[in-house]
């Protein structure tokens, strides 16, 4: 049985990817020493960019060239984030997904499945694919799904929380069928089965997990993996879909993505997974083809409310959010790339329930601190950050906005992001922290609770409030944001209130592609699929 120290050093580690992200606004590139400013003319919504249908037929062969945000070192989606930018999208291309989400619809679609449905929100009908096997032969029946689905929780992936703590049966109706029985109505259930849960493994694959086999019913098979270099799949003859057109996808490994979008632009890759603010505005502006992303919180500070931090009193959080200013600290960092905004959501997501953003007023929060101080408080908090040059410039940044309110600041450095991961996710050894919650607009619901659920593992800040979590069970079952806009208003004026953390901006994530490339389809968790892809001469 897991502890809850192990289970927490658990999260730990399959949040190591996401943590690469947590400076994401900041840009490698070289600085040409101007200001861009305000970015609220990029389009940051979800969608399908410039993509046009192809005049001709697929052209079968060739080998498609795709540069990746992270290097994923395990192709186990347990053990490997199943998100677009840190390995999804190979992961994918083995196992396929059971659902695929449809931005530019906002619909949950079957891709390995047949169908999903629910009259209820409460229990879904899963419908298999006839005759679909995985590449050892062995049959994707509905044991294979329960099979996959259980090991994938427990061992604790993207969604596992959410997973363990609403499904309370997953149960074998026949061989093609799967009842799965919800504690509550869940509107936006099918989303985890666009990603991890979705990714259905071969039982072979994880019969011994310490050895595991990324064995799949894809449209690709894994072929091999070279460290720091490149993974390579090549073309499933059997896949249920028909094979793929394509041969062969190198999933290559260029450094920051800035270098992926110049190798893009000059045809040295075919497809690049952007996430940096200034590379991400540079890409739409350009009018790149490619699926973007909407992300809520794409980078956003954490605050310690747990017992014994500076944190730990509501005035010196508010007064840290009355303090910060988030257009001077994208400028600091990023040029004036990204959309500033204290919001949970953001102005520009279609599930922004229209309330004000947390002014920057530094008089309220200067009397905040004194109040504080009054109490105690002897003003000294510390922000944690890496030694490299963008991260202490975003911590130096925000030292200077809370000492110009009265706080006394100390910069905690670390040398990597292992190191701030242990402070952060394991030891809570902070007081403020940098990260990128990024909220998804089909996930909306999930990626809430997985931040501020006072139960949640992934928690950072420590923060509990009994009144957000009903906020998140009433949310829990609202398919629209016009539904959702009630509650939604309540979470965004809680969560300014009681502040756990600040919101520093709204932006996007893309996987672009050059234009001879056809048939990439979209889906959730920046995630894009392959099998109808294909390269035109």
């Amino acid at each position: 049985m897991k502890t809850r120290i192990s289970t927490r050093a658990r999260w730990a580690v399959l949040l190591s990817a996401a943590a690469l992200v947590v400076t994401g606004c900041a840009d490698t590139s070289a600085d040409d020493g101007g200001t861009k400013g305000s970015s609220s003319d990029v389009d940051y919504s979800t969608r399908m960019m410039n993509v046009k249908e192809a005049s001709g037929d697929p052209v079968k062969g060739g080998t498609l060239r795709v540069s990746e945000y992270s290097e994923a070192r395990t192709l186990n989606p347990t053990q490997t984030f199943p998100t677009g930018s840190t390995g999804g999208n190979i992961m994918a291309a083995v196992f396929d997904t059971l659902m695929r989400y449809n931005g530019d619809e906002g619909t949950f679609e079957p891709q390995l499945a047949e169908s999903l449905e629910s009259s209820d929100n409460q229990t879904w009908t899963l419908k298999l694919r006839d005759g679909v096997t995985f590449t050892d032969g062995t049959p994707l029946d509905a044991d294979a799904v329960i099979g996959s689905v259980n090991y994938y929780t427990s061992g604790y992936g993207l969604n596992a929380l959410l997973m363990k703590q609403e499904v309370k049966s997953l149960k074998a109706v026949d061989p093609l069928t799967v009842e799965i029985s919800l504690a509550h109505p869940w509107a936006t259930f099918p989303n985890v089965f666009t990603n991890g849960p979705g990714m259905i493994m071969a039982p072979a694959a994880y019969k011994n997990p310490e050895a595991f086999k990324p064995i799949g019913a894809g449209p690709f098979k894994f072929k091999s993996y070279a460290p720091a270099e490149k993974t390579v799949v090549v073309a499933n003859d059997d896949y249920w879909g028909g094979r793929p057109a394509l041969d062969s996808i190198e999933f290559v490994l260029l450094g920051p993505d800035s270098t992926g979008y110049e190798t893009l632009k000059s045809g040295g890759v075919d497809v690049a997974f952007l996430r940096g603010t200034e590379t991400v505005d540079d890409a739409i502006k350009a009018k790149v083809s490619g699926m973007v992303n909407h992300a809520g919180m794409a980078n956003n500070l954490w605050i310690n409310n747990r017992e014994g931090s500076p944190g730990e009193d509501k005035r010196v959080r508010q007064a840290i959010a009355l303090a910060f200013d988030p257009e001077i600290y994208l400028k600091r960092i990023a040029n004036g790339a990204g959309n500033p905004s204290k919001l949970l959501l953001g102005p520009d997501s279609k599930w922004s329930p229209g309330v004000e953003a947390t002014p920057t007023d530094s008089n309220q929060a200067k009397e905040l601190v004194k109040e504080a101080k009054a109490d105690g408080f002897d003003g000294k908090i510390r922000v944690l950050a890496r030694t490299d040059q963008d991260s202490q410039s975003g911590a130096i940044a925000i030292q200077a906005m809370l000492e110009a309110v009265g706080f006394e600041v100390k910069l905690d450095l670390v040398q990597n992001v292992a190191d701030q991961i242990q402070k952060v996710y394991v030891d809570h050894d902070f007081d403020i922290a940098t990260s990128a919650t990024s909220i998804q607009e089909e996930n909306v619901y999930g990626r809430l609770v997985s931040a501020l659920s006072a139960q949640s593992p992934t928690n950072v800040p420590g923060y509990s409030n009994p009144e957000m979590d009903k906020l998140f069970a009433e949310l829990e079952g609202k398919d629209t944001p016009e539904a959702a806009k009630e509650v939604l208003t309540k979470i965004e004026e809680l969560f300014a209130e009681d502040a756990p953390g600040v919101a520093i901006n709204s932006g996007a994530m893309v996987n672009a592609w050059n234009k001879n490339v056809h048939g990439i389809k979209g889906s959730g968790e920046t995630i894009i699929l392959f099998d109808k892809a294909w390269l035109e001469k």
